[in-house]
């Protein structure tokens, strides 16, 4: 018979028994890899013989099982490369009632010496052992040796367990058990079929494993068959059971079927525990209805059961999803309070809102506040700190944390590598991201399309399109697959270096590649368009947004709006504006920006003035794109300040005498545009002094109030404060 290679049978060694002293059988009659038992012919007890001669004697099933009860393991041992499968069998039927020894055995001789049936049988006897542990690791390696579909390995253990007349079914419910282990869903729906078949009901809690099992991989709709097979078999359910499902509808997304399930256990005379309540609270938590699961703690109370840790946590994690940090910062308090003690889990959670809210004060409070509980902070705890000082800017901080891990003997993840590439790549340090990204290299942390995503990023910002393009074809050689948001970054940074066919056949591959593009992707095609002035073609990018199904979003519509009004077709642009409008989306700041600056270039500075007016109305503030825009509108209607009169001043504004200081002023800056003077007040903060004192001496604040345009005055104000601030 050929050996078969399969199984780890060194990680059941146990530690060594004293010798047991046994009669030794000393005829050597019979020849070598003999498997026919001979009588014991010598009753004298002796030990075992170390034998130094070159002629070993016989191997007889009285030796074998001699050196075994002697604990003689070192015998084995040398013996097991000569041991066929047929001696060892009738060695493993002689000792099916001491399944210690066997275990022994096995784990003693060589992997090769087991085919499907040996294997098969001493799992069969060693499954009497009062601990599931030892079969459900050799049944585990059974499977993953790939030696036997589950079919045959479940058939001969039916074939051992009746050879033996086993008459628990034992052995089968550790068979599902160790297929659930290694997370072989199907493998274990396959031995809960043939056990039915032979009329053999599982266990509750064989079935309490698969049901977890499906949980876990997401299979809710195999879970639902399974129950209601267990029903129909009238496999009585558990808490466990009720815990599983009540999970399951949870994930699913059915929280009120998930409540209702705790009155049908309970008719069921089956009492809910504080497992049960935590799923409850959690499902509710997870899907930001913190309030029902605060009710449902509350009747929980009424029953009985007190809120533990992980109630808290959940209550807390939720309270903070939902920017309720000081509810959920009170909460805490209360917690311990009650003497019960946060969990790292819990602290992440406060410490990632008021990262969120960009309160880092307090959140670098709450890692204090662990450390002093005796609480050490985790990996997730400083990735957390680590993304939000990135977010700040503050690079040396991070820093700071990173070697802070190091000394508290914290490694670096994957995630921490993504930040901190992610955050360097975001403030365009491209050597810093490669050095790292060379550095998880190294330390075997595979990087991840979130990686590369970055790298790729911060190439195109740096106008490295080839390198950007190599790197995306070095990852796809490797198997990793492109996802639409590195699609998207490299079609972004082709666009803006004005490499429009290669971010079109970015766009063919994302439909080869079966990855379906988003708004950002066609809104960035839009904006390359229109940086080219081929606003044609953006208009018929939103067109085919529509037929693919893909809604535009406001910026798709801004985009087309700037992009006209920079090439100054201001119909057009308003045209768009109002088909925005009639779709339900309102005009922000860079919608009213565009507007104006195409006003203003096309000297409609009146119009610029009135739609000025209806932002500030609808409580859209304006900023200096705004204001420079107006500015540059009345140097090309008027000029220069110059060319605004008195006469003019008092045509509009009735005969109102006007300083004569204010003349003078017009013709001190006659020379000057007045987009011109202001830009540089916002640009050149060295030349402030110079371009201002004229300003302040001749009051210019005033001048600009007579003149009709307050906001003006006001943006000057504004801007002469804060730049003499600084």
């Amino acid at each position: 018979m050929i050996p078969h290679k399969i199984l780890n049978f060194q990680a059941f060694k146990h530690h060594k028994l004293k010798p047991i002293l046994f009669p030794i059988d000393s005829s050597p009659s019979l020849a070598l890899f003999s498997s026919t038992p001979q009588p014991n012919s010598s009753s004298q007890t002796q030990t075992l013989p170390q034998y130094a001669t070159a002629n070993p004697p016989p191997i007889t099933l009285n030796y074998i099982q001699n050196s075994i009860q002697s604990s003689q393991w070192h015998l084995i041992k040398h013996l097991a490369p000569n041991l066929t499968p047929s001696l060892i069998s009738t060695t493993l039927f002689n000792l099916h009632k001491t399944p210690q020894l066997v275990l022994e055995f096995i784990a003693h001789i060589e992997f090769h010496h087991l085919d499907i049936k040996t294997c098969c049988l001493a799992i069969a006897i060693v499954a009497r052992l009062p601990s599931p542990k030892a079969t459900i690791q050799l049944l585990k390696q059974a499977i993953s040796s790939g030696i036997a579909s589950i079919g045959v390995i479940f058939n001969e253990l039916a074939l051992a367990r009746d050879s033996l007349s086993i008459r628990s079914s034992i052995v089968f419910d550790l068979l599902i058990r160790a297929c659930c282990e290694l997370k072989r869903a199907d493998e274990a729906f396959e031995c809960f079929n043939m056990m039915k078949e032979k009329g053999i009901v599982p266990k509750i809690e064989t079935c309490n494993d698969m049901l977890s099992l499906l949980s876990k991989v997401n299979r809710m709709q195999a879970a639902w068959v399974l129950y209601a097979e267990m029903f129909r078999l009238r496999i009585k359910s558990s808490v466990y059971t009720f815990n599983i499902m009540i999970n399951v509808l949870c994930k699913e997304g059915k929280l009120k079927k998930a409540k209702e399930f705790i009155g049908f256990m309970e008719g069921l005379g089956i009492k809910p525990n504080i497992v049960t309540y935590n799923t409850l609270v959690h499902g509710f938590c997870s899907r930001g209805k913190v309030e029902v699961a605060q009710m449902i703690v509350k009747s929980m109370k009424g029953k009985g059961v007190e809120p533990d840790s992980y109630t808290y946590g959940s209550l807390i994690s939720g309270m903070c999803k939902d920017g309720k940090l000081e509810e959920a910062s009170g909460l805490l308090g209360k917690m311990v309070d009650n003497g019960l003690v946060p969990s790292a889990v819990t602290y992440n959670a406060l410490i990632d809102g008021y990262c969120n809210k960009g309160n880092l004060k307090m959140a670098f409070c709450y890692r204090d506040e662990m450390v002093r509980k005796g609480i050490m902070p985790s990996v997730s705890t400083y990735n957390l700190l680590i993304h939000a000082l990135f977010l700040e800017a503050k690079m040396s901080e991070a820093d700071d944390l990173i070697k802070e891990m190091g000394e508290k003997g914290l490694v670096p993840d994957a995630i921490t590598y993504n930040i901190l590439i992610n955050g360097y790549c975001r403030c365009g340090n491209a050597i810093k991201a490669f050095r790292l990204h060379h550095e998880m290299m190294t330390k075997g942390i595979q990087p991840t399309g979130v990686t590369y995503t970055s790298l790729i990023y911060v190439l195109s910002k740096r106008n490295r399109m080839k390198e950007a393009d190599d790197l995306f074809e070095r990852i796809q050689r490797k198997g990793v697959l492109p996802d639409l948001v590195m699609f998207n970054a490299l079609i972004d940074g082709h666009c803006a270096n004005g490499s429009m066919d290669r971010a079109f056949s970015l766009l063919k591959e994302m439909d080869r590649m079966k990855v379906p593009p988003d708004e950002v992707t066609y809104n960035t095609l839009m904006q390359g368009h229109c940086r080219e002035g081929k606003v044609e073609e953006a208009r018929e990018l939103l067109n085919e947004m529509k037929r693919r199904g893909i809604k535009p979003d406001h910026i798709s519509y801004n985009t087309l709006i700037s992009g006209y009004s920079r090439r100054g077709d201001i119909k057009d642009a308003l045209r768009v504006r109002d088909e925005m409008l009639s779709i339900g989306f309102n005009p922000t700041l860079l919608t009213y920006n565009a507007l104006i600056k195409g006003l203003s270039k096309n000297q409609e500075a009146d119009h610029a003035e009135e739609l000025l007016r209806e932002m500030t109305s609808k409580g859209i503030t304006p900023d200096d794109s705004t204001y420079l825009s107006l500015i540059e509108g009345i140097g090309k209607d008027d000029n220069s300040v110059g060319n605004v009169s008195s006469e003019k001043l008092n045509l509009v504004y009735g005969a109102a005498a006007l300083p004569s200081e204010m003349n003078h002023c017009a013709k001190e800056l006659s020379a000057f545009p007045i987009a011109r003077i202001f830009h540089s007040l916002i640009q050149h903060h060295t030349a402030l002094q110079s371009l201002w004192n004229p300003l302040v001496k001749y009051d210019p604040l005033d001048f600009f109030n007579k003149w009709g345009k307050p906001y003006l005055a006001r943006y000057i104000g504004d801007t002469a404060l804060s730049t003499t601030c600084r």
